[in-house]
């Protein structure tokens, strides 16, 4: 098959209609009237109907113009013992919904929805030995997919989801010069959406719609096990009265409407499991308020960024996220899993079914599966930039098998990559037919899959009783809960106090004070000639063994790791002054609702990176401190190097050395457009540790890193705990090589050995009298003076420092160094 030929794709109407394997079939004139065999009235929008009555019981043995016309038409099963296992699959395929095709194509960008497209799955399928073609397949057309006949579909049934003015202006369509179609628009003042129009569109739409609809007939009358229907143009995006997206009816959920009515209790719980890589909110909308009908779709949505996204004729938000559930009866039927990044593979879409997907299917307990079955999230499409593999269509596929007694029907929707998409489909149908998916080679999922499946699973769990753990924000609001970071950073609080005297540093700026309430601590001596670290770190992290029924987490079996204390530790031991900033994820509000609340990463940098900028000009650099060292976890990097490069030349002239510890967020780079030295500064005085799962070293360029990401070392450990505790002694080494002078120069006294007054006359850090004051907000005990008792009073609390930070410029000049830059 060489589907670069392109004269395939582009050849007129007669030689079209010439090339199908169908005889007899009707024709049609691209001014709207059909004619042939099965010819309709003058708008050509009807070439049969149901053949059973609403809501009656279907019977298989009931004769049905579209499944037994053709040489290879399903035939019954070769085993009465065996009756589903010895069914064909059936095949939906008709060239004639090639009609649609762009009036005025470009040679060199053809448009994505090519007509090629269901070619291609055609032609791979019939050299895969899947489907029969004659003159070219060699054994009997029984063994092969039976072939289903497309029809046109009705008015009637189009209005079982769409509007009656939709319908007529896709027929008027037929009857518009082709300059008229170029400029048409839908709804006046509306352009149209990722759409072209020809005369032969309504044809074409109509035998999309009504070859799904045929699809799910045939397995609801037990004439085939399950049906792929290989059809455009799709249908996904179509809303109630739009055309957008490529799509002009929504042919999933018209053919769910058809057979909910026409097999009533046989068919009354539908599934449809929407694979695209574009959310359909066509089928969301067609299905949001319906109690029967299941609706899952995975798709990139990028926080609601990517398409349908911002192009809807209502301006409405973001409409397909985690929280659209449904609505009314509906609630908890719509289940949206939304990537929040593109290049998601086998192993996201796989934990997705695992977690979410197939539990929620099992407990709704379907009668028909309906697959929205596009493949652009494919490998190698170019729209969808997705990593999925035919492998990993293959296992959805037959995990999807086990529901609704194998009863599972696969329309197309999209997919652009012709290869992909051919191979993908091939997969799809090979499954099933009763062959083994291949294995699979990735089987890990990111961890941006995580959370977002996480995600769901947790909206998800106020609906579905499979679905563990329960959300507890309903329990939190009644009891009047605390968030745990908060009590936490209390208990870090009165700990640093205890054991180094550290207190909260004042924060006297609107915007940061209620987020960095208590968050700030300061040794007492910070204002004194030593060395100064300055730690921007995650708040500490929770374990906990949760309990395997009810997800609940209890304190016992929950453990806080805070590595960062040890590193305050050791440098408290050495002589060091510390400022140790805990950048919250969350700023609980005084009326919390117990909401999980993601974190806001967009949010948090620049916060902290103001924060940093108020603690050098307001404290750090009005402290006699004889080295800076700058520490940062995450978002505490981020904070640090957005910091130098507006701060350049404060920078190289008075930070010492810089550590960063990444492993969930992007690269900073430290480069500067006016100053030649900053990158080569940063090279030389910056230790970047990156965990090895961190996207940074799949990428080709990470073999030839610049100076302006740092000194770059590879991690082995991914967990930020087991990276500040693994490289603590390390980082420890440089910081006590660079103060080595320091050090030397007081006399070769350690600070492990003095206790008392001497250690208060020599500046060392000693554990305050058991009556100690504890942290009291954002006010601070004065530095403690040699002569003065370490156990502050009442009176002695003030704002820290010597001086008032209200009354400080925020010039770094404010006091004059004499130490040599850091070069």
């Amino acid at each position: 098959m060489d589907l670069d030929d392109s004269g395939d794709a582009f050849m007129d109407d007669a030689e079209v209609i010439s090339s199908t394997e169908h005889t007899g079939l009707p024709t049609i004139t691209l001014g709207g009237s059909s004619t042939g065999p099965a010819s309709t009235g003058g708008n050509g929008n009807n070439l049969g109907s149901s053949s059973s009555k609403a809501g009656s019981p279907a019977n298989p043995a009931v004769f049905d113009q579209h499944l037994t016309g053709l040489k290879d038409a399903p035939r019954p099963p070769k085993f009465k013992n065996l009756p589903y296992a010895s069914l064909q699959t059936g095949l939906v395929y008709d060239v004639r919904m090639r009609f649609h095709v762009e009036l005025f194509p470009e040679e060199v960008d053809v448009h994505p929805e090519d007509p090629r497209r269901i070619y291609a799955i055609f032609e791979a399928f019939v050299e895969a030995g899947l489907a029969w073609r004659d003159g070219v397949s060699d054994l009997d057309p029984s063994y092969y997919m039976g072939r289903i006949d497309a029809r046109q579909v009705t008015e009637e049934e189009v209005r079982l989801v769409h509007t009656k003015a939709h319908f007529d202006w896709v027929q008027s369509l037929s009857t518009k010069p082709a300059d008229d179609l170029r400029e048409e628009e839908q709804h006046p003042g509306n352009k149209m959406d990722s759409i072209y129009l020809s005369p032969a569109t309504p044809y074409s739409a109509a035998l999309s719609a009504g070859g799904a609809i045929e699809a799910c007939r045939a397995i609801m009358l037990g004439k085939v096990k399950n049906a792929f229907a290989v059809i455009r143009p799709p249908g996904h995006h179509a809303e109630r009265e739009d055309a957008k997206g490529f799509c002009f009816y929504d042919n999933v959920s018209i053919a769910t409407k058809v057979c909910q009515r026409e097999f009533g209790s046989l068919c009354r719980k539908v599934f449809i499991l929407d694979w695209d890589v574009h959310h359909g909110n066509g089928i969301q909308q067609a299905s949001y308020n319906d109690p029967n009908v299941l609706y899952v779709s995975l798709h990139v949505h990028k926080k609601g960024t990517f398409y349908p996204e911002s192009s809807y004729r209502d301006n409405r938000p973001p409409y397909g996220n985690h929280l659209h559930c449904g609505e009314g009866a509906g609630l908890g039927m719509n289940v949206n899993v939304p990537w929040t990044a593109q290049g998601m593979g086998d192993a996201d879409y796989l934990y997705a079914f695992q977690q979410v997907i197939m539990p929620i299917a099992q407990e709704f307990d379907p009668d028909l599966v309906i697959i929205a079955a596009g493949f652009d999230a494919a490998e190698g499409d170019m729209l969808g930039g997705c990593k999925v593999t035919p492998a990993g269509y293959a296992h959805m596929t037959h995990m999807l098998m086990s529901l609704a007694n194998g009863r599972i029907a696969a329309c197309l929707e999209g997919g652009y990559n012709l290869d992909s998409i051919a191979r993908s489909a091939t997969a799809v149908v090979k499954t099933m037919m009763g062959e083994q998916p291949d294995r699979l080679v990735n089987t890990t999922p990111s961890r941006t899959g995580i959370d977002d499946v996480k995600l769901v699973l947790r909206q998800q769990s106020k609906f579905w009783g499979s679905l563990h753990p329960k959300d507890p924000a309903g329990r939190v609001a009644n009891l009047h809960g605390e968030r745990m970071h908060d009590i936490v950073r209390k208990w870090q609080a009165t700990t640093l106090w205890d054991e180094y005297h550290m207190t909260p540093l004042f924060i006297n700026r609107e915007s940061l004070s209620g987020s960095f309430e208590n968050q700030v601590l300061a040794t007492a001596n910070y204002t004194e000639a030593r060395p100064m670290l300055v730690i921007l770190h995650d708040p500490p992290e929770m374990l906990a063994s949760v309990d395997p029924r009810t997800g609940d987490v209890e304190l016992h079996n929950t453990w806080v790791t805070d590595p960062v204390k040890t590193y305050t530790a050791t440098a408290v031991r050495n002589g060091f002054s510390v400022i140790d900033v805990n950048m919250p994820k969350h700023v609980t509000e005084e009326t919390d609702t117990g909401e999980h609340e993601e974190v806001n990463v967009g949010g948090r940098v620049p916060e902290a990176t103001e924060l940093l900028q108020y603690l050098w000009d307001n404290y750090i650099m009005l402290s006699d401190a004889t080295h800076i060292f700058l520490m940062g976890t995450n978002i505490g990097h981020w904070a640090i190097t957005l910091w130098i490069k507006a701060n350049e030349d404060a920078a190289i002239e008075y930070v010492t050395k810089t550590v960063s510890f990444i492993t969930d967020v992007a690269l900073q780079a430290c480069r500067s457009h006016t100053n030649d030295l900053l990158s080569p500064w940063y090279a030389k005085n910056s230790q970047v540790y990156v965990a090895r799962s961190h996207n940074w070293w799949s990428l080709e360029f990470s073999q030839r890193p610049k100076k302006k990401f740092g000194k770059l070392m590879e991690n082995e450990e991914s967990g930020m705990s087991e990276m500040l505790q693994v490289h603590k002694d390390t980082v420890f080494e440089m910081l006590l090589a660079e103060t080595a002078a320091w050090r030397a120069s007081r006399d070769d006294i350690d600070d492990d050995e003095m206790t008392g007054q001497d250690a208060v006359d020599e500046g060392a850090i000693v554990a305050p009298a058991a009556s100690g004051l504890p942290p009291v907000k954002n006010f601070a005990p004065s530095p403690v003076k040699p002569g003065e008792s370490s156990t502050p009073t009442g009176a002695g609390v003030r704002s820290p420092g010597l001086l008032s930070p209200t009354k400080v410029t925020g010039s770094f000049s404010a006091r004059q160094r004499t130490r040599s830059p850091g070069m």
